[in-house]
């Protein structure tokens, strides 16, 4: 199986008004965040489904560059589901798993809108590090790359997933001040998270310094949307 052949099939499923529709809904205009991003109209289940046929023919890492760098942005993702694919094939290989690891940071770059990262960061980057000195996601959130602070954020989900919710609350409180609102929203859902697991620890982390007065409201409201709704209305009017 080639990138090339992959390419094809995404082509011969291509639907013409999700081709018109999707470069609106990913902010593909000048001066916005997908700028120049294309679209080949195929959605997210139809891609997974190609990925359940191939399966047993997994792509190597050359192929899956290939798909990464192509301009359309259904390639881009569907190399990154064949990745993870690759990754989970790894197993108990921790040689193989740091392999595939360090190829997903190397290319970050082409991990370039939300959905990229939010279906591929967590499974990824999350589960190479769960037993792993995790800073590195600091470093990523320090950086001055939009994606890759998303991808440091996004990735705790898979921690949390685990009841490992410290780097969450590390990584947030990097981001805090950030001025984009897919970050305020990436944070907002990673503490929104963390308390369903543990109700506490997100109350503890809003409330210290009256941490959640300063926060972006995007970012608050996210993070409250499950708080029983008196609660929810006394944080959003700052009477905690």
């Amino acid at each position: 199986m080639t990138a090339q052949e992959i390419k094809e099939q995404l082509f011969a499923m291509a639907d013409e008004a999700k081709r018109d529709f999707l470069p609106y809904f990913f902010k593909t205009g000048e001066g916005q965040y997908g700028y120049g991003d294309k679209f080949i109209g195929v959605v997210v289940p139809k891609q997974r489904e190609l990925i359940k046929i191939c399966k047993p023919l997994l792509l190597s890492l050359e192929e899956i560059e290939k798909l990464l760098e192509d301009e359309y942005h259904e390639c881009r993702l569907t190399g990154l589901f064949f990745l993870i694919e690759l990754y989970k094939k790894a197993g108990k290989d921790e040689a193989r798993r740091r392999e595939i690891y360090n190829f997903y940071i190397a290319h970050h770059n082409r991990v370039n809108n939300w959905d990229l990262v939010d279906n591929s960061a967590p499974y990824i980057v999350g589960d190479y590090l769960t037993d792993k000195d995790k800073s590195v996601l600091k470093t990523f959130a320090l950086s001055d790359n939009l994606w890759l602070q998303r991808i440091a954020i996004v990735s705790t989900l898979w921690f949390i997933r685990k009841g490992i919710l410290k780097p969450t609350f590390e990584v947030s409180l990097l981001l805090l001040d950030h001025r984009h609102d897919l970050i305020h929203k990436a944070v907002g859902w990673m503490l929104r998270e963390a308390g369903k697991k543990d109700f506490d620890a997100e109350y503890a982390f809003l409330t210290e310094g009256d941490r959640y007065r300063s926060m972006p409201r995007t970012m608050l409201r996210y993070a409250i949307e499950k708080f029983p709704e008196t609660l929810r209305q006394q944080f959003l009017k700052g009477e905690i």
